[in-house]
């Protein structure tokens, strides 16, 4: 596995548009793009930090995973992702590690990265993520 670096932190909104305003008038950041996943249930906002990106996630379902995120914990950091080479590659050597894995097999996420997540059960609290273009 050969992770590059953060790739993005996801935070969890109740209110995309509020927290738009919060990231480019506060902090004098810009919001690049704003996207829909449907099978997530989720709506994302990026904005770019160096390297790094910010990902803002609302929910379009309060049944979706950041809808119950927030019903339990409320709106905050949700995960933790970082970019690597080859995502399938990774999960395999996470679990090989013996880290729970979420996602057995990379999925599509927001901007067209392939995706995967390894359970906060295994990662110490917190909620992981794998991306990449392969």
């Amino acid at each position: 596995m050969n992770i590059t670096h953060i790739e993005h932190i996801g935070i969890a909104v109740e209110n995309m548009e509020e927290a738009i305003a919060y990231y480019e008038n506060v902090l004098g950041l810009t919001c690049y793009k704003v996207e829909e996943v449907a099978d997530q249930k989720v709506k994302t906002a990026f904005f770019q930090v160096g390297q790094t990106k910010v990902e803002l996630l609302e929910t379009t379902d309060p049944e979706g995973p950041i809808g119950k995120f927030i019903a339990k914990r409320g709106p905050g950091i949700h995960h933790l992702a970082f970019a690597v080479e080859d995502v399938a590659e990774a999960l395999n050597k996470a679990e090989e590690s013996g880290v729970q894995l979420i996602d057995k097999t990379p999925r599509k996420g927001a901007e067209g990265l392939n995706i995967g997540f390894l359970h906060p059960k295994s990662t110490f609290g917190v909620l992981t993520e794998f991306c990449g273009k392969k």
